[in-house]
């Protein structure tokens, strides 16, 4: 059973956020008031430094001690159904992974929809990675749309991803698997009718299920090690129980009973060990 700060937290984001992902009219309006970026927080004050790759600035948060500069970095790839900006709790959970793994983590403020659609993110993911040395083995992080990213960036550079971490990834933007009819009633946070305009103006010209919009059309064949962490509260979960269904090898699914969508970002119990489980995983999959 979830916690009772678990149970509370659901049915917060049912009364304030799934307004915007209810239906098609309010999706709409969503991806017209996205919202705003959010600046790094005070407590990485003097750990932060920024510069301009593929036209968009990009973060470099440092731990709170030198770290060993033969160490592979963390590239982070924010959520927000690509139309919402970096949100604190983003910053809490990138402080949180640079701290406690000693290792710098790469941050991109991609471009939104709808002003911008993926193929103006495609050149960053391989611009992010030319960043760090090419000797030095990459850890990839993403939640929700971020995880889309996350899972695109490590498919189209399987020679500089090392290990890849999904939190609640939207892994088929056309939302077709027939599964999330079972769950969508019960998700406290996310509508496939909200998030479809989102879905289209990120596409641009290109379908829907095309690999380079929805990843997991795309190479599964040439992962890394890969951990996924979804709630069983989140219209996410069919597609990632499909991704560890097509790549068992190198998949480990983590589906936490009761949980709403992105759960490792919120303020709850169980946050906690999976946040351990993350760390652990990328200790695991780059040399110390």
């Amino acid at each position: 059973m979830p916690s009772w700060q678990a149970r509370a937290v659901s049915l917060y984001v049912r009364l304030t956020r799934k307004r915007r992902h209810r239906t098609l009219e309010q999706g709409e309006r969503s991806l017209a008031h996205g919202l705003p970026e959010t600046e790094p927080p005070t407590s990485l004050a003097g750990r932060v430094s920024a510069e301009r790759m593929a036209g968009v600035q990009v973060f470099r948060v440092l731990p709170p001690v030198d770290a060993d500069a033969g160490r592979g970095p963390l590239v982070y790839w924010h959520g927000g159904a690509f139309i919402n900006g970096i949100a604190r709790q983003h910053w809490q959970l990138v402080e949180h992974l640079a701290t406690a793994t000693g290792r710098e983590v790469l941050v991109p403020r991609y471009a939104l929809a709808p002003a911008h659609d993926v193929d103006d993110t495609l050149p960053l993911l391989e611009e992010v990675l030319q960043a760090v040395p090419s000797d030095l083995p990459v850890h990839v992080l993403g939640d929700s749309a971020g995880g889309t990213l996350a899972l695109l960036q490590a498919q189209r550079h399987p020679d500089r991803v090392a290990g890849l971490t999904l939190i609640a990834p939207w892994l088929d933007l056309s939302m077709a698997n027939p599964a999330v009819d079972l769950i969508e009633p019960h998700d406290p946070w996310l509508t496939r009718a909200g998030l479809r305009p989102p879905a289209r103006a990120w596409a641009g010209d290109r379908d829907l299920r095309h690999p380079d919009v929805s990843p997991l059309f795309g190479d599964l064949e040439r992962l890394p090690p890969t951990l996924v962490l979804v709630g069983d509260r989140d219209i996410c979960l069919p597609d990632c129980e499909l991704l560890a269904a097509q790549a068992p090898s190198v998949v480990t699914l983590r589906v936490g009973a009761g949980l709403p969508h992105v759960y490792p970002l919120l303020p709850i119990p169980e946050a906690r060990p999976a946040r351990a489980e993350i760390v652990q995983h990328i200790q695991d999959t780059l040399p110390r």
